[in-house]
């Protein structure tokens, strides 16, 4: 039993997991089918008598997913876990607490930051997911890694369908001005720390293939360029709920011209 555990919580030395596999869409596509569902069940969901402990689950969920991620490397001493390489400061690991505060406080502001960090910094990682290289299927931290980068879009569009929340353009601001004091943290973190550390991708590339690579590896130059392609994700985040506002404008403009 305890060699099972040791090898469960632990990682491999050769590559487990590889992108693009089944064992990489797989969660992905269960995360589309849950929110498909919401949608589906939207109606049932807001007057359901258990919907606030739904709420509260999910919550619990998303926090013991993301707490685990620590205990596990405390209880594995064989990961030589290092506390100066796991600082929270990270947008996936944020995302994950503002979506469970969220979802038990129904708070606006959190949906407001998290729905934007989640669609253009998150959106990353689920991309390619190269903090899990060394654990597949057979290892905890896979399962762990994914229902903490899955379930905080289950979150949102829960919130989307079920309470109607929606982002505005104060909402892209709002979470805009909290990822710049994130990403202010990060590069004196990366600075403090030295070599190694590489808080939010913004030092260098990353050691395991990632979409990042694309990025140059000039500090100045790489931070630069991410910062150009979050505004655009920012900016396309958005797009849907502008073109349905338009389209709601133009039809309210179509209906008032008809009565008069």
């Amino acid at each position: 039993m305890r060699d099972f555990l040791i090898y469960f919580f632990g990682k491999g030395d050769t590559e487990e997991f590889v992108n693009f596999s089944f064992a990489h869409f797989a969660p992905i596509l269960l995360m589309v089918a849950v929110i498909l569902l919401i949608f589906r069940f939207k109606d049932k969901l807001r007057t359901c008598k258990q919907e606030e402990n739904i709420r509260h689950v999910l919550a619990f969920v998303m926090i013991i997913c993301e707490m685990s991620y620590f205990w596990r490397l405390v209880g594995v001493p064989a990961l030589n876990p290092n506390p100066v390489d796991h600082l929270p400061i990270t947008v996936c690991g944020w995302s994950v607490i503002f979506c469970s505060y969220m979802l038990v406080g129904k708070k606006q502001t959190l949906f407001d930051i998290a729905y934007f960090w989640l669609f253009s910094g998150t959106i990353f990682a689920l991309i390619t997911p190269t903090v899990i290289t060394y654990t597949g299927p057979t290892r905890y931290r896979y399962y762990q890694f994914w229902l903490e980068h899955t379930l905080g879009y289950v979150a949102i569009f829960y919130m989307i369908n079920v309470h109607n929340m929606r982002p505005t353009v104060k909402s892209a601001i709002k979470s805009y001005a909290a990822l710049i004091v994130l990403a202010v943290i990060a590069y004196f973190a990366n600075d403090l720390i030295g070599p190694g550390a590489n808080y939010l991708f913004m030092a260098k590339p990353e050691d395991t293939p990632s979409i990042l690579d694309i990025l140059p590896p000039n500090r100045a130059l790489r931070i630069s360029v991410m910062a150009v392609a979050v505004t655009v994700l920012y900016v396309l985040s958005y797009m849907p709920w502008y073109l349905k506002d338009r389209k709601e404008k133009r039809l309210q403009q179509a209906q008032a011209a008809a009565n008069t």
